[in-house]
């Protein structure tokens, strides 16, 4: 960030104040040829930029900036103070030396939420981040509402508009891109008003991130609209469904051999759908027992341990087979791509009898919960999931893991001796004499 310009004269709204009106503004130098000014009117003043190259044409340019802050607080949209006044000169400054050299870049004046989008996107592509095609999938939703609005412009009302509405509004059926949006019609539950409210948290997050990256390149004045939006809060204390040994067993027996072979690496390793999809035959470690995660959702890799059971898997599909293969192919032949599971999933659910449903994620969910609950260590289960702290294994399944508390209030909380079956007995209700 280029440093800003410091005259006492203009500095603050006290300072200006004092100044006489007139119709000269009262410039100060940027730099050589750039210079910015404040005009003292009747009930207030504007800033001015100005620029002056004697190779150009035309040689002079004067540009209005905006309103300055002397009778509202400034934020960075209709009321700026010296410093955000300082930034809008130059990014129009920028602009039109680019112009002269026959560029026609995208000035802060006139970026949009959806500039800022794209430039996030391709920031999380350029990076390889497994997370780029949901963050994707979550901005596209928020283009419609959104996308055309200038970041000068933007404020918190119309950003807490937005996260309401998305929160009320039916869930989205994915369809192929390009296509017009799809919405569900259902009665709306407790339990999916919190979804639908962490639902919208979560494209929040992505929004924000976006919004985040373009103030610290410089193409927002202000972070501040943003910073007043707070998303939903206790909507992520959904209960995690996983399965009982036995359904998983189910389940397993359900699936077709190719789609079987999937649901069992899910099981033994507690890996993402993604991750698996990824995987060769060469990233099964025999001798360490390891399944080697090239590329996580973090954009990481991590080595996944598994047991004597998980060993004894792996070696059954990697045996004889090169280690450029595909570890988990279709029937095809090929990878599993985004979203191809969901089918297999809902058939092979409903043929293993598990009710209530699940779905694939809910095999990661599984691993971790039937893990805990077999005394392994949280730092352990973290590890193996991918997460960098025991945060989101606490979160989820901490209340499964053996604890003092548990163990004493099992031993301790007082016993009233009531039996299994009830003694009373339920009258049948009698007609009237």
């Amino acid at each position: 960030m280029a440093r800003n310009v410091r005259n006492p004269k203009i500095d603050t709204r006290s300072a200006r104040a004092k100044l006489a009106q007139r119709r000269e503004p009262y410039w100060t130098s940027i730099q050589p040829g750039f210079s910015i000014g404040y005009r003292k009117g009747a009930t207030g003043g504007t800033w001015i930029a100005k620029r002056y190259d004697a190779a150009a044409t035309p040689a002079r340019l004067l540009h209005a900036l905006g309103t300055a802050d002397d009778n509202l607080d400034a934020d960075g949209v209709t009321s700026l103070s010296f410093v955000q006044a300082q930034a809008r000169a130059r990014d129009w400054h920028d602009v039109e030396v680019k112009k002269i050299h026959g560029e026609e870049p995208v000035s802060t004046a006139t970026y949009t939420v959806g500039n800022a989008l794209d430039a996030y996107l391709a920031k999380l592509e350029a990076e390889g981040k497994a997370s780029a095609r949901e963050a994707r999938y979550r901005a596209e939703a928020a283009r419609p509402a959104l996308g055309k609005v200038e970041l000068r412009r933007l404020t918190a009302d119309r950003l807490r508009k937005w996260l309401n509405d998305t929160a009320d509004a039916p869930r989205r059926v994915r369809v192929k891109k390009g296509a017009e949006a799809k919405h569900l019609a259902e009665a709306i539950t407790d339990d999916q008003r919190r979804a639908r409210r962490s639902t919208a948290n979560r494209a929040w997050a992505v929004i924000r991130a976006a919004l985040n990256q373009a103030f610290a390149d410089g193409k927002a004045i202000t972070d501040a609209p943003w910073r007043r939006v707070k998303p939903f809060r206790g909507v992520d204390a959904a209960r995690v469904r996983y399965l009982t040994v036995e359904e998983a067993m189910r389940l397993v027996n359900a699936s077709f051999v190719e789609f079987r072979n999937l649901v069992t690496a899910a099981l033994v390793t507690g890996a993402r759908y993604s991750e698996l999809g990824r995987l060769d035959v060469s990233d099964w470690m025999p001798d360490a027992g390891t399944i080697l995660v090239r590329q996580s959702k973090a954009g990481k890799h991590r080595h996944i341990y598994v047991n004597d059971e998980g060993r004894a898997f792996f070696d059954q599909i990697t045996a004889g087979r090169p280690g450029s293969a595909i570890m988990l192919p279709k029937t095809d032949g090929n990878r599993w791509a985004p979203y191809e599971q969901s089918r297999p999933m809902r058939a092979t659910v409903l043929a293993g009898e598990i009710d209530p449903p699940i779905g694939f994620h809910g095999l990661r969910h599984t691993y971790a919960s039937l893990a805990v609950m077999n005394g392994a260590p949280l730092q352990v289960v973290a590890h193996n999931l991918g997460h960098t702290t025991t945060r989101m294994v606490e979160k989820h399944y901490g209340h499964l893991a053996p604890s003092y508390v548990a163990e004493t209030i099992r031993r301790t909380a007082p016993t009233f001796g009531l039996e299994g079956k009830s003694k009373v007995t339920k009258l049948r209700r009698g007609r009237a004499a």
